[in-house]
């Protein structure tokens, strides 16, 4: 990762004046010019979902649009940056929007696409500086997935679906039978950061300038987490025998009765584990109440490309409401839009559970510097299950990401 940053580093600084194009340089919006996109695709139906909605984009306006799936978004967006060439459109992380617009790789547009209606919590993950940097793309949240075979035969009905930590607790107790885990999550704050959240804790505060992970709300969420693991009832994906690589793995396979995914968990199970019969609930409020984890991608444009209006014009054909519904269908994403969110609800009653996250999800540590500081508290939560001090863990987090703000 430091030398991802470095390169962004040294693309800040290359031009001498930034990255923002003179306006004499800019070709129209009405083209015909021909883009670069870049994304992090999760396979063949997402790539070719984009080819075809940017081919139908460049039928209407006369341009183009090469589109390429990064084998490693992070090394190729830095290497982009670095060689002063990056894509004109590309995923932007939600972990990275700081470190991006810091550097100065993004033209901040956000102003431009203002009345499209964007969720205000995603909205807020993709601000820097009071900036709009980029339209969210699409979202998901975490929810409650439970294998109803499993909770029927532990003798459960839907009365005891639970609504707070103790019903968790009592239900997830019930569950544990044998090979199977009442509760299986993954071993980081992606998974586990719900818990906090629920607890009315986040790790940084709303406007990304100060640290807030020592708190005792954090602390209440991991200790929810290690009270459930000593009582055998909850097991991170890595713990679980045989250990699962996520906890849709282990929900798939049966060694979890539980577990807490995205949305994303829909494909893998229809690809994976046809068979399997579950449901999707809203995850269980903490003593703070209702609390999830929102994870997104933006469309980013770059600070350096010679198209920026015609790859606004993009961007506002991407995410209109037929169009983010269209990806729905083709590969799974929700629509970031209040209008397209609204009519994913009605036509996708079964994930209503995910679709109400994005009222009060959580998004991603985006603040320049966090992520190799998030990285290292992950590694020290996935201790939890080996008698981790998850006080001591708050604590490094907060020294540490109080040095990475200052920086």
């Amino acid at each position: 990762m430091a030398a991802i940053t470095g390169a962004l580093a040294l693309s800040a600084c290359s031009s001498g004046g930034g990255f923002n194009t003179p306006a004499a340089t800019q070709a129209p919006a009405g083209g015909p010019v021909a883009l670069k996109m870049l994304i992090a695709s999760s396979g063949d139906a997402e790539t070719n979902a984009l080819k075809a909605a940017t081919a139908a984009w460049g039928k209407k306006t006369g341009n183009s649009v090469e589109v390429t799936a990064a084998d490693n978004m992070d090394q190729q967006l830095g290497q982009a940056f670095a060689g002063g060439a990056p894509p004109d459109v590309f995923y932007g992380a939600d972990t990275r929007i700081g470190d991006f617009a810091k550097a100065g790789n993004l033209y901040a547009y956000g102003d431009q696409v203002a009345n499209e209606k964007f969720l205000p919590s995603l909205v807020q993950t993709f601000t820097y500086n009071g900036k709009l940097q980029c339209a969210p793309k699409d979202y998901s949240t975490l929810a409650l997935e439970i294998n109803t075979d499993l909770w029927t035969k532990a003798g459960l009905t839907d009365a005891d679906i639970p609504k707070d930590w103790a019903a968790l607790e009592t239900v997830a107790t019930k569950l544990t039978q044998g090979t199977v885990t009442g509760l299986v999550i993954g071993n980081d704050i992606n998974r586990g950061g719900a818990f906090m959240k629920q607890a009315g804790g986040w790790v940084i505060s709303a406007d990304g300038k100060t640290m807030t992970a020592d708190t005792p709300q954090n602390l209440a969420g991991l200790q929810e987490i290690k009270k459930m693991m000593d009582a055998g009832a909850l097991k991170f994906n890595t713990d679980t025998t045989p250990a699962a690589g996520w906890g849709g793995e282990a929900f798939g396979k049966g060694i979890a009765a539980m577990t807490i995914e995205g949305n994303w968990i829909k494909g893998g199970m229809q690809k994976d584990y046809p068979n399997l019969k579950y449901k999707v609930v809203e995850l269980p409020t903490g003593p703070a109440g209702k609390g999830t984890l929102s994870f997104s991608n933006c469309w980013a444009i770059a600070a350096k490309s010679q198209h920026q209006a015609a790859s606004v014009d993009l961007v506002k054909f991407l995410t209109s409401t037929d169009q983010q519904l269209a990806f729905t269908k083709a590969f799974g994403p929700m629509p970031s839009t209040e209008d397209g969110i609204a009519k994913f609800k009605t036509d996708y009653p079964a994930d209503a559970p995910f679709a109400a996250g994005g009222d009060y999800g959580q998004g991603a540590v985006n603040a320049p510097g966090m992520d190799p500081v998030m990285k290292a508290f992950n590694s020290k939560m996935a201790t939890l299950s080996k008698g981790g001090d998850p006080k001591a863990m708050l604590a490094d987090l907060q020294k540490n990401g109080t040095a990475a703000l200052a920086g």
